[in-house]
C-alpha cells in the first residue's frame, strides 16, 4: 500500500464519517466499490467547513443573514452576500472563490436574459442554471465539483422565494434554511420556529436570522463587523447590509436577549386553580 493510501484526512463530524485519501478519490469520474464518488463529498465538507449563512422567507419579504469571517486580526472580513440583479440575492458557505465564480455566472445570466427578453430572468430559472454548472463539474474529468452551497433569495410573481443549490447540483426551494459550520444548530432553531416566519415583521424576520445565526457562531458573538444581511420583498426590491448598516439589527438581538421571558399564563392559571 503505498503511503497515499494510508493518508487520512480530517474528520466529517457533522455525518460522524472518516474520509480516507485512496485510489478512488483522484478524481471526480471514478466510483468507489461502495458506490461513492469521493471528491463530491469533499466538496459538501467544504460546504460544511464554511461560516454560517440563514436563509428565511415570510409573506413578505426573503431574508439571508451570515456570518464573515476574518483570515487574521489585521485582515478585512470576506464577503458572504452578493447581489445578482435588482432582485435576486445570494448568501455563500465554503470556497468564497468558487462563490465570486458562480455569482459572476449568475450575473450574466441574468444580464444576458434581460437584454434578449427584455425582462428579469426567474429566481427559480436561475438556481436550475447554476445546479446544472455546478453537476458538469461532478462528471467530467480534469474539473472538480465547486466547494460552495448557495443560498438564494428572490422575488417572483409577487412572492419571495428561497433555494439551496448544493455542489453536487442538486437544488431545493425552502421555508428556512442554514448551511456552513455548526448549521445543524441552526437548522434546529429554525424547525422550532418557523410557524411564526409566515406573518413576520421585516425586523422580526432578521432577528429570527440573526438568532439563528448565534447558535452556530463561535462563543455566541454575533455583531456587526461579523454579520451579512440582504433583503428582498415582494416587489423585487433588494437590499444589503454590512458593518455600520447591520447595527440596528444587532441591537435588536441584544434586546431580545436582556427581555424577560413571556409569563407561563397556563402556570398561572393551574396555580389559581390551586
Amino acid at each position: 500500500m503505498c503511503i497515499r493510501d494510508r493518508v487520512s484526512t480530517q474528520s466529517t463530524g457533522s455525518t460522524g464519517r472518516t474520509m480516507f485519501r485512496n485510489q478512488y478519490d483522484t478524481d471526480c469520474i471514478t466510483w468507489s466499490p461502495q458506490g461513492r464518488i469521493h471528491q463530491i463529498e469533499y466538496a459538501e465538507e467544504a460546504v460544511k467547513q464554511g461560516s454560517c449563512c440563514v436563509g428565511l422567507v415570510s409573506n413578505t419579504h426573503a431574508v439571508i443573514t451570515s456570518l464573515k469571517r476574518s483570515a487574521s486580526e489585521l485582515g478585512s472580513y470576506q464577503q458572504k452576500v452578493f447581489k445578482i440583479d435588482d432582485h435576486i440575492g445570494i448568501g455563500i458557505a465554503g470556497l468564497t472563490p468558487d462563490g465570486r465564480v458562480l455569482s459572476r455566472y449568475m450575473r450574466n445570466e441574468c444580464l444576458n436574459h434581460q437584454f434578449v427578453y427584455g425582462a428579469p430572468l426567474s429566481v427559480a430559472r436561475l438556481t436550475n442554471q447554476v445546479a446544472d454548472k455546478a453537476q458538469i463539474g461532478t462528471q467530467r474529468s480534469g474539473k472538480r465539483p465547486y466547494g460552495v452551497g448557495l443560498l438564494v433569495v428572490g422575488a417572483e410573481e409577487g412572492k419571495p422565494r428561497l433555494f439551496y443549490a448544493a455542489p453536487t447540483g442538486l437544488f431545493d426551494e425552502y421555508k428556512a434554511h442554514a448551511i456552513g459550520a455548526r448549521s445543524q444548530a441552526a437548522r434546529t432553531y429554525l424547525e422550532r420556529t418557523y410557524e411564526q416566519y409566515p406573518e413576520a415583521s421585516i425586523d422580526e424576520l432578521v432577528l429570527h436570522g440573526a438568532k439563528a445565526l448565534r447558535e452556530s457562531a463561535a462563543d455566541h458573538d454575533v455583531n456587526c463587523k461579523n454579520l451579512s444581511v440582504c433583503v428582498i420583498d415582494v416587489n423585487g426590491n433588494l437590499k444589503t447590509y454590512d458593518d455600520e448598516a447591520c447595527q440596528p439589527f444587532v441591537d435588536l438581538l441584544k434586546a431580545s436577549e436582556d427581555a424577560p421571558p413571556a409569563p407561563a399564563e397556563e402556570s398561572t392559571q393551574a396555580m389559581e386553580t390551586e
